[in-house]
């Protein structure tokens, strides 16, 4: 179904999402076939470059899951690139401002909301839509922004970016964010300033009609995001299933 993530989201549902660093797109295609809603492409600190990036979101896409991406820092002019690739969902970093929140839409949704060019023939294929106007009028909804909020002066703009046209998400970056609030001293996301401003920003989206996420190390956290109101919740990496898959049958050997 085209715009699936919206529109679970959109209802109320809570989406636990995979994290993709490899830059392979047959471990994200296998990854979603075990039954993951949707993967998140990361191209910030992820291996991905523009032709896996491309493979990526068809091999998701075909996997029957909802291909995301996490855009680079400031890199605005990929966040339509990605949407006309076919990705449905932008995860932009370091949206620390009104003006960053503005500039994020502006990218990513059609006018009247914002300034997205026009191109997306591999996006309606993914989606059957051969009618481009029917694409138009979907796509502003269907396709969603999700803004990050990991640095202290975000935490301070949240409510004004939250209430940004165009932006449909608050997404907490929590090893960011504990390392901000500790002055680069630690990456405690369990420590009690990270926890209250993890509550905060949930709270935020929440009061602003909009999309509480978070990033989660593993599905215990991510369990208890969920019940703390979050409800698009990124679980993991493929790089750390892959590491932790390794390391536990080679202590299997050893024993």
């Amino acid at each position: 179904m085209a715009f699936a993530l919206a529109r679970k989201l959109r209802a109320g549902e809570t989406v636990f999402t995979a994290w993709c660093n490899l830059g392979s797109p047959v471990v994200a295609e296998s990854i979603v076939r075990e039954g993951y809603a949707c993967a998140v492409l990361d191209r910030q600190h992820g291996l991905w470059d523009t032709a896996s990036i491309i493979a990526g979101i068809n091999a998701v896409h075909n996997a029957g899951g909802t291909p995301a991406v996490r855009v680079p820092l400031a890199d605005f002019a990929f966040v339509s690139r990605a949407l006309d690739f076919g990705a449905e969902a932008i995860i932009a970093p370091m949206i620390n401002t009104v003006a960053d929140a503005r500039q994020f839409a502006a990218a990513a949704k059609y006018p009247p909301l914002g300034e997205r060019s026009w191109g997306p023939q591999r996006a309606m294929v993914l989606q059957a839509k051969s009618v481009a106007v029917d694409y138009l009028h979907e796509a502003n909804d269907g396709t969603l922004t999700f803004a990050m909020i990991e640095t202290a002066t975000a935490l301070g703009n949240m409510d004004a970016i939250a209430a940004t046209p165009g932006i449909d998400a608050l997404f907490v970056g929590p090893y960011d964010l504990s390392t901000a609030l500790s002055g680069g001293m630690a990456q405690d996301v369990t420590a009690p300033a990270v926890e209250a401003a993890i509550d905060e920003i949930c709270a935020a989206a929440t009061k602003a009609g909009k999309i509480p996420g978070i990033y989660c190390r593993d599905a215990a956290r991510a369990k208890a995001m969920a019940k703390r109101g979050f409800r698009f919740i990124a679980v993991g990496s493929d790089f750390g299933i892959v590491r932790e898959g390794a390391a536990a049958q080679v202590k299997a050997l050893k024993a």
